[in-house]
């Protein structure tokens, strides 16, 4: 069972135990009793002075953290009245951290979440397509003017052999003739390797 102590006892045992640091004949300081001390008085009245400064009051709640951990860090200037009140310290010190934040925030892009915006997907490879396009285009080129007319309106307007030849003005039997020649040109033009893709 834990007994309790007096106040008064607990802050005479911290004096006598930090006398040999600081000044000749004044206690040393205690720096985690000091931040003690300040955030409870200041911390509030800090973090309203800094949130009228920051939109975020995460961010706000982070420079007085910052700023307590400076004022744990120089206990010893904190102590001194010649520098001035805690107060003043305080709030320089947290203008100061503000400010550096701000202009770091400006200075670099807005982060985007990785989930924002359309996903990005793989583009699948169709250089095998583009291959092929351009064998087939090079094999056409090599056909009679004949053959090339009667494999368009057959292939890529999508005709009958009747229809094509009315579009073309010959006979039924010239059309299959002439498409017949004309993929068996096709044929034998393209290599094995490149109809395979």
């Amino acid at each position: 069972m834990v007994s309790a102590v007096a106040p008064h006892q607990v802050d005479t045992d911290e004096t006598e135990r930090h006398t040999s640091a600081g000044t000749p004949g004044s206690p040393a300081i205690d720096p985690q009793a000091l931040v003690n001390q300040l955030y409870r008085d200041y911390s509030a009245a800090l973090r309203a002075y800094v949130g009228r400064m920051m939109s975020d009051p995460h961010h706000a709640e982070d420079i007085v953290q910052e700023t307590m951990l400076r004022a744990w860090r120089h206990a010893d200037a904190l102590n001194r009245p010649d520098l001035g009140s805690p107060w003043g310290w305080l709030t320089k010190v947290a203008r100061n951290i503000a400010i550096d934040k701000i202009r770091a925030r400006r200075a670099r892009p807005t982060e985007v979440e990785e989930s924002a915006g359309v996903p990005i997907g793989i583009l699948r490879d169709h250089s095998d397509e583009v291959v092929t396009s351009m064998s087939l285009a090079n094999a056409l080129h090599t056909l009679i003017p004949e053959h090339r007319s009667v494999l368009y309106e057959v292939y890529f307007a999508d005709r009958t052999a009747a229809s094509a030849a009315d579009a073309l003005g010959i006979p039924v039997g010239t059309v299959k003739s002439r498409l017949h020649h004309a993929l068996r040109k096709l044929k034998s033009s393209i290599e094995p390797s490149q109809l395979a893709a």
